[in-house]
């Protein structure tokens, strides 16, 4: 059952993958597709209700309207460039061909687009200068109020090299949007950029110098997200640039958070310089000593040692391999070659047949004088050097002494900028059809946002609704490459297969019952729960025997000590006896004791 099962789902596989492979110029062959699409066919006819897919969830578009109080908006919805102005300036030490801000801007649909009357601004030309500006309802002034810029991009072809960043025009009695070119002063820089590898997200301000009056421009540290993504996936992004009065600021990316710092901490250069800055008069004695390491004065070359030893020497050891042919060349003139009929010895020089590899060779371990392989020298030792040694009058790495920075000055409120009045695009890029829309600037957060949801968050969701499931796309690449047929089976079927392989491979054992019915002899199986008793039992005899073990010890002990009670009192009856025997000695030897000697 489980080869039957694995080669089904083989065989399924195997047929699905030659259903799309079947070609029309073979007459013999079923067309299964066109069968399967009559049957199909007549279901949709029979029941039209039921195969009906259901439609998909339609967006409508309708323009954001700002929810408060805003310095500037612009959806393009109207389809004019009315407010806007192009530059007529030419770029300085540029070429005159391409010197002229003459890139072009249009206000269109953007291609591919799931919301019909959804228009924006369009970069529309390639390797131009382009410059296009608006000016805001009135001028913004840093104060106590955040700053909050946001707008759209959408890179629809890709992006080569070229920025999509936006310039915030400072307030200048100088300022003419006319006549807007890259020197035109601004207050913020921020959009992405990109050229190469090199994928960018600027956030730029020009801090004036509170004792000289020039400007400086600062740049916020680099993001630590990746980036690629915004600049090739072909989808509408959404910047978002937020300015606290703080000196606080963050950087959104659909939004989403990619940097934040400090206008104090995380720009470069530094906003304030630094209190100390080294002497540029001060100069490093000629006795100072920054080697830390010295040759040893006193170290002595071994007599021993040979500077003159080669690295390699040739192996005294080596034998010339057998059947080594000193006599053949290692390479020959190809006998089959023959001179090109155009040759010219007078211009070309004598002819000569090229060279090939002596085929006498290809059998024989060599060909050529044979010479002995070198080999590592075990007495070389190279130039002889002194050791190094610690330096006694190491004095360190020398420094400049510290001296008062006099440019010093101290910026606490570096969000204080330069108040700015009109809002500018100057680009240049070498790829074709940017697409910005809704723009705004403003200071309150929840404004922002709302615009956001009404822009952006409808074309997220339209494209959302737009694109297919799972099971969608699977289907589409399945009818791209028929191949993932065959992979879609496995994956199926592979769990299917294992869950009835372990399901299925066990044998069932009889149970006791059916012996009992059948009579059949049992197999003389061991259980478990007899293993068990018989290592209960055989544990409980050990410790039986163990306690008998220590009773005769015991009684052996018992007895030592009878035994030489026993012995104490045989001697002690011994010496009684032995008194006794001398006190009767003692009686007998006296002289009343004695018989009269008869005469």
């Amino acid at each position: 059952m489980k080869w039957l099962l694995y080669v089904t789902l083989l065989a399924l596989g195997t047929l699905a993958a030659q259903e799309h492979d079947v070609g029309d110029d073979d007459g013999d062959v079923i067309d299964i597709e066109d069968d399967l699409d009559d049957g199909v066919e007549e279901i949709e006819d029979s029941n039209p209700e039921s195969s009906t897919p259901p439609p998909a969830p339609k967006v409508t578009y309708r323009a954001p309207v700002p929810t408060g109080e805003v310095y500037f908006v612009e959806s393009f919805d109207k389809g004019t460039l009315d407010g806007w102005i192009l530059s007529k300036a030419k770029k300085d030490d540029t070429d005159d061909e391409i010197a002229k801000y003459d890139g072009k801007w249009e206000v269109q649909d953007m291609k591919d687009t799931k919301l019909p009357g959804d228009k924006g601004l369009v970069l529309v030309t390639r390797a131009k200068h382009h410059a296009i500006s608006s000016k805001l309802s009135k001028p913004f002034v840093f104060d106590t109020k955040p700053l909050i810029i946001q707008y759209e991009v959408n890179f629809q072809n890709g992006i080569e090299c070229g920025g999509a960043y936006v310039k915030l025009l400072s307030k200048t009695p100088e300022l003419n949007l006319d006549q807007f070119h890259d020197k035109t002063p601004y207050t913020i820089m921020f959009g992405p950029d990109k050229c190469g590898e090199d994928y960018k997200l600027h956030f730029i301000f020009r801090h004036k110098n509170p004792k000289t009056g020039k400007y400086e421009e600062k740049h916020a540290k680099r993001p630590d997200a990746d980036l690629k993504t915004y600049f090739t996936d072909k989808k509408t992004h959404l910047y978002t640039l937020i300015l606290n009065p703080d000196n606080s600021f963050e950087i959104l990316v659909d939004q989403m958070v990619v940097n934040s710092g400090n206008l104090l901490n995380d720009m470069s250069p530094p906003v304030n310089p630094p209190r100390e800055i080294e002497d540029p008069n001060d100069q490093k004695p000629e006795d100072w000593d920054e080697r830390p390491k010295i040759p040893d004065p006193d170290a002595v070359k071994p007599d021993d040692w040979d500077e003159d030893a080669p690295a390699k020497i040739a192996d005294e050891n080596a034998v010339k391999p057998e059947g080594w042919l000193d006599d053949e060349p290692e390479y020959v003139a190809d006998p089959d070659a023959e001179k090109p009929e155009d040759w010219d010895e007078d211009m070309d020089g004598e002819w000569e047949a090229p060279q090939i590899a002596n085929p006498k060779c290809e059998s024989a371990p060599g060909c050529g004088t044979w010479q002995r392989p070198m080999i590592d020298n075990p007495n070389y030792k190279g130039k002889w050097k002194p050791p190094m040694i610690d330096n006694v009058n190491y004095q360190g790495i020398w420094k400049p002494r510290k001296i008062p920075n006099p440019d010093f000055f101290e910026d606490l409120e570096p969000f204080k900028m330069t108040p700015f009045s009109a809002v500018g695009l100057e680009l240049w890029s070498m790829t074709s059809d940017i697409f910005f829309d809704n723009f705004i600037i403003c200071t309150e957060r929840a404004v922002a946002d709302d615009w956001a949801n009404d822009g952006w968050g409808l074309k997220k969701a339209a494209d959302g609704a737009a694109e297919p499931g799972v099971v969608g796309q699977m289907m589409a690449a399945a009818e791209e490459r028929p191949w993932l047929w065959v992979v879609y089976i496995l994956i199926v079927a592979f769990p299917v297969f294992l869950v009835v392989l372990f399901c299925c491979s066990g044998k069932k054992q009889p149970s006791a019952a059916e012996y009992k019915k059948t009579d059949a002899p049992q197999p003389d199986v061991v259980s478990d729960e007899r293993e068990e008793e018989k290592d209960k039992g055989d544990k409980e005899e050990e410790e039986e025997a163990n306690e008998e073990k220590l009773e005769e010890k015991q009684k052996n002990d018992a007895d030592i000590g009878s035994a030489s009670q026993e012995e104490e009192e045989e001697e002690e009856e011994e010496e009684d006896r032995k008194h006794a025997s001398e006190e009767e000695e003692t009686v007998n030897r006296s002289p009343r004791n004695r018989k009269p000697r008869k005469d």
